[in-house]
């Protein structure tokens, strides 16, 4: 097995120069940096990355925890976390908890005593308490969430402007001449949906249109529920004229409501959701959209982790980072009620 003094010796450096081109320093002159990393290839040199966490207490791994894996959204999310922390040369660990805050506080203990440098985490429904994630932070593991923050508690953040998104979708049904407007939402306790929730209902308000809570039903960001929620809504006297669901997911479902019903959308009824996914714009009919960049948020929460990690985050109160959503209109919602 090579060694770092075999690298050293044939890089003209001190075993030092070595080490702390392997740390990431930028100390390290980038003649020298060039030599090491020549050597380390000619070498073929691993390193021992056991021995470097005993030695620096820092594994180079990052815990990443989701909630549902089978939603397109987060591997998109994933795939940005793990660029980023790649090009600062750490390992990306991925756990899903299924939207259970028992199994998100067993993953997050389990990611400490992995003794991993930081946590990106997208939160189950809020239960309201969010000790294992302030006791994380407090023992040394900072923890930077994604897409989901604390309704109450200031935490490093990275989310996209769920408010402006829905309030650019509903603006949008609205000018298509649409007045009921059924919601198909997520769980009540979780950031997203209250967020969406209050655009849905303030661009009604301005728009001089009531706000009916029998057109608004809760579920849980999943096919089945979307379908469940929207069937009820179109089976009602009075249905609805379009439906915004609340991310893409619910959004199939409720398309597939419609599709069992015999209905025409857009013809019968208009369909826009919150989310967009890769080959979404294959689908029949092509379905509007508030876009969230996905990987934006991934990537953008891994660099805020390591920043912290290394002691380079540019505030030690928390950082919240709001990006910005996109509206995409296609077929779903191209019929104007007259």
């Amino acid at each position: 097995m090579v060694t770092i003094r075999e690298v050293a010796k044939k890089a003209r450096v001190s075993v030092g120069t070595v080490s702390n081109v392997l740390s990431g320093s930028e100390s390290v002159r980038p003649e020298l940096r060039r030599r090491v990393e020549e050597a380390m290839r000619a070498l073929d040199y691993e390193p021992n990355q056991i021995a470097r966490s005993l030695k620096t207490r820092s594994t180079k791994t990052l815990g990443t925890v989701v909630t549902d894996i089978t939603n397109p959204f987060f591997p998109q999310m994933i795939r940005g976390a793990e660029d980023a922390a790649l090009e600062r040369g750490y390992l990306l660990i991925t756990l899903n908890t299924d939207d259970h805050v028992d199994r998100e506080r067993r993953a997050v203990t389990l990611l400490r005593a992995r003794k991993v440098d930081g946590i990106l985490l997208v939160m189950a429904p809020d239960s309201g308490d969010i000790g294992h994630i302030r006791a994380a932070i407090e023992g040394g593991t900072p923890v930077v969430c994604l897409d989901r923050a604390p309704l109450d508690s200031p935490v490093d953040s990275v989310c996209v402007d769920n408010v402006k998104g829905t309030r650019m979708c509903m603006h949008h049904l609205l000018l298509r001449g649409h007045k009921r407007i059924g919601m198909v939402c997520g769980s009540h306790d979780v950031y997203t949906s209250e967020q969406r929730l209050a655009g849905y209902r303030s661009v009604l308000e301005e728009s001089g249109v009531p706000f009916d809570p029998s057109l608004v039903c809760f579920g849980d960001f999943r096919l089945d529920s979307g379908y469940k929620m929207a069937k009820e809504l179109l089976l009602r006297s009075e249905p609805p004229t379009a439906i915004f669901a609340a991310n893409a997911m619910m959004g199939f479902g409720a398309l597939k409501a419609m599709q069992e019903l015999g209905l025409r959308c857009p013809g019968d009824i208009a369909l826009a959701v919150f989310d967009d996914i890769p080959f979404g714009d294959v689908i029949q009919p092509r379905l509007t959209v508030v876009a969230q960049p996905a990987y934006e948020i991934g990537r953008r929460g891994a660099q805020l982790l390591i920043e912290r990690i290394e002691g380079r985050a540019s505030s030690p109160d928390a950082v919240v980072i709001q990006l910005n959503p996109e509206l995409i209109v296609r077929e779903s919602t191209a019929s104007r009620l007259h």
